[in-house]
């Protein structure tokens, strides 16, 4: 996560971790708002985070992850992404994230987990 700035990470009141970015310039497309490469990557580190949480700290990759983006971000935005386990089994897990500024919704995300054993190691 070096390539798109500092990453902060707190715990929200309800207990879930939040993930969090204040954009810049830097990370504007042609058009003037936030590239959507960053939003994605700010949802699929809340998105992994929790993966690797539920799968009690095994290593997990992703098989799938959909993003819709719902409004556009501008640089000087701080970003806030949260994750939630909706659905896991023993090798899979299914994960959703919001990615919000000032509680306006930017952007969702689902994803398809997969949970690496031990010997399966990437």
């Amino acid at each position: 996560m070096d390539g798109i700035g500092p990453v902060l990470r707190a715990k929200a009141q309800d207990g879930t971790n939040l993930y969090a970015l204040r954009t810049d310039t830097s990370m504007c497309n042609a058009i003037g708002t936030i590239h959507g490469g960053v939003l994605t990557s700010l949802l699929d580190q809340a998105i992994a985070i929790e993966a690797w949480n539920a799968a009690e700290r095994q290593p997990t990759v992703t098989l799938q992850m959909d993003t819709r983006f719902i409004s556009a971000a501008r640089a000087g935005d701080f970003l806030q992404a949260r994750a939630v386990l909706r659905h896991g089994t023993r090798s899979m897990l299914f994960v959703d994230a919001d990615l919000l500024c000032e509680g306006k919704l930017i952007a969702t995300a689902t994803a398809v987990m997969k949970i690496v054993a031990s010997k399966e190691k990437p």
